[in-house]
């Protein structure tokens, strides 16, 4: 730590403007002890000496001073010389230095990185995953409300090749607040003399950086949107996200479902680049937990044994029975689940699902039922076992229905994703249930 002797011969230096004999003084003295000195001289003189330091010093100088001298720094210093400086950061330097700044001076510095840095950054900035922030890119067009129409479109002509996209330009004040966003067509089409602000109507659809990736699709397909601005709390624009990223999620999260719904653990990569054990490791977790469930359809035909043994006939609709089941529960569930995911479906409507679900279940049933009694008569069992057959069809694929739509809502209520509800999942729970309604009533009708 620089003692008074040595503070006050930096000091006279200055006042010499002999930049060479700081500059030798300064690159052997360790980070921390240049940051110690900066707390104790002026500030404009802080900005010279800083400016004296190479690249990876000031870096790891910069790092160690207080933010309001980061804040001090970055006002005096040129774009080049930020760049320079935060690009030497390390990515949690530099996280936690964005996090401190202002929304308005974290989108001037994103938008001097380099494009790799920058999506380390954006990654790394504190965003929960998979929210809106780790999509956005501040590659933008800007522009003013006090500016006429030919300053809007020669700034964009000058601006606009670095853009993500031009199709919309974004008006912001002097903090970058987000006043409205105009589309390139309204501007070309606008008189050259006009201002931007006569173009305004203040009617445009933004998101917060902290929302879930899933919310800016809705958006983005509610509204039709080439391109979503995301803000802060403060209403600061500090990026957009474009349609080709949503698509680019919307793949991720339907690829997620469908994994999701065979019981398979999402992949993190492609299926080319998966090798065999992370395969292996991705579906052999949910199996092992189908393998025990599968136990109580075991246990369930080991409670009536002796009915089954009376009968054997009674084995003979056994797949059947539950195969319908099965298939019955995983169309309710697969239609819910899509509706919940489009937005066509609420949880408040659960009541009105239920009735919908206890007539769709009971036509099915009884549809299947008859043509099961139908083919049983002529079949194995005859007459006997045609209405033990037909009854279980009824009740079974009415419970598969009512099963299937119900389960999707309660877990969606839960905040647990429905997509869980797998098919393997409901196919293994109807397969108990089923054969515990179906022995029931063979055993009440045969009176065993």
């Amino acid at each position: 730590m620089p003692n008074e002797s040595v503070e006050s011969k930096i000091q006279e230096l200055i006042k010499q403007k002999d930049w060479r004999r700081l500059k030798e003084i300064l690159s052997g003295w360790p980070a921390p002890d240049i940051a110690d000195l900066f707390e104790n001289i002026r500030e404009e003189d802080v900005v010279i000496l800083f400016r004296l330091l190479h690249k990876q010093q000031a870096a790891s100088v910069f790092s160690e001073v207080e933010s309001n001298k980061q804040m001090a720094l970055l006002q005096e210093m040129s774009n080049e010389h930020v760049r320079d400086i935060i690009s030497e950061l390390s990515p949690d330097d530099r996280t936690e230095l964005f996090e401190e700044l202002p929304g308005e001076i974290t989108q001037r510095l994103l938008n001097l990185l380099p494009s790799d840095i920058r999506r380390e950054s954006l990654e790394l900035l504190g965003y929960p995953e998979e929210s809106v922030g780790r999509l956005m890119t501040p590659e933008y067009v800007a522009i003013r409300p006090h500016w006429t129409i030919e300053q809007a479109l020669e700034h964009i002509r000058r601006y606009g090749r670095d853009a993500e996209t031009i199709h919309i330009a974004y008006v912001v004040d002097e903090k970058w607040h987000l006043l409205d966003d105009i589309p390139l067509r309204r501007l070309i089409l606008a008189d050259p003399e006009q201002k931007v602000e006569s173009l305004m109507d203040e009617r445009f659809v933004s998101i917060l950086a902290h929302e879930d990736q899933e919310k800016a699709i809705e958006l983005t397909k509610r509204y039709n949107l080439f391109a979503l601005p995301v803000i802060d709390s403060e209403n600061v624009l500090l990026g957009i996200v474009t349609v080709d990223d949503i698509l680019d999620v919307l793949e991720e999260e339907v690829t997620e479902d469908i994994h999701k719904g065979a019981s398979i653990v999402p992949l993190e990569t492609s299926y080319s680049a998966a090798s065999v054990w992370t395969l292996y490791r991705k579906r052999i977790v949910w199996l092992s937990l189908l393998l025990v469930a599968l136990f109580l359809s075991a246990s369930v035909i080991a409670a009536f044994e002796k009915t089954l043994t009376a009968i054997v006939a009674l084995a003979f609709f056994m797949p059947v029975l539950i195969g319908c089941g099965g298939n019955t529960g995983t169309q309710s569930a697969t239609l819910v689940i899509r509706a919940i995911a489009t937005g066509d479906l609420s949880l408040r409507k659960w009541y009105s699902v239920m009735k919908k679900e206890l007539l769709v279940g009971l036509l099915l049933g009884v549809t299947l039922g008859g043509l099961l009694y139908l083919w049983s008569s002529f079949w194995k069992g005859g007459a006997a076992l045609g209405p033990i057959a037909g009854m279980s069809m009824v009740i079974i694929v009415l419970w598969a229905n009512l099963v299937g739509s119900l389960l999707p809502i309660i877990l969606t209520k839960m905040k647990l994703d429905p997509a869980v509800v797998s098919n393997p999942l409901i196919t293994t729970l109807l397969d108990a249930t089923g054969l515990l309604v179906y022995f029931s009533i063979a055993k009440w009708w045969l009176r065993f």
